[in-house]
């Protein structure tokens, strides 16, 4: 069994940067892709960012390009999500998601285990 504990949520003035953590438990965390994905009230839940097994390859969404950086650490086997220039439209739950293939996914539906989720609200 695969756990994801999420940390680094929290309240950040627009403009601003706050970076989210997901440590994981397992020992073939190194050889499985992961990505964030992120939820805000009354809608679904959207594609953010990926990272395949290696860092060789990562994927963003086209609203957080330029602005969001995903990477990882498999020797502590966690992965970051650095978010820089943050609007009032990013204020959503963040989830950490992972999956037995080392290539990226980029649906929900894709992943096969998850963290609980963080909250980030940003205000003006």
């Amino acid at each position: 069994q695969v756990q994801l504990v999420e940390s680094g949520g929290g309240l950040v003035q627009a403009g601003g940067s706050l970076r989210l953590s997901c440590a994981a438990s397992g020992r073939t965390f190194s050889t499985n892709a992961m990505g964030w994905f992120r939820q805000a009230p009354g809608k679904e839940r959207e594609f953010v960012a990926a990272i395949n097994w290696d860092s060789s390859m990562t994927y963003y969404a086209d609203s957080v390009k330029g602005r969001f950086t995903i990477s990882r650490d498999n020797a502590k086997n966690t992965v970051y999500l650095q978010m820089t220039s943050l609007k009032l439209e990013d204020t959503a739950v963040y989830y950490c998601a992972g999956r037995y293939a080392g290539n990226c996914g980029f649906h929900h539906r894709d992943y096969d285990y998850w963290g609980q989720g963080t909250q980030v609200t940003v205000s003006s």
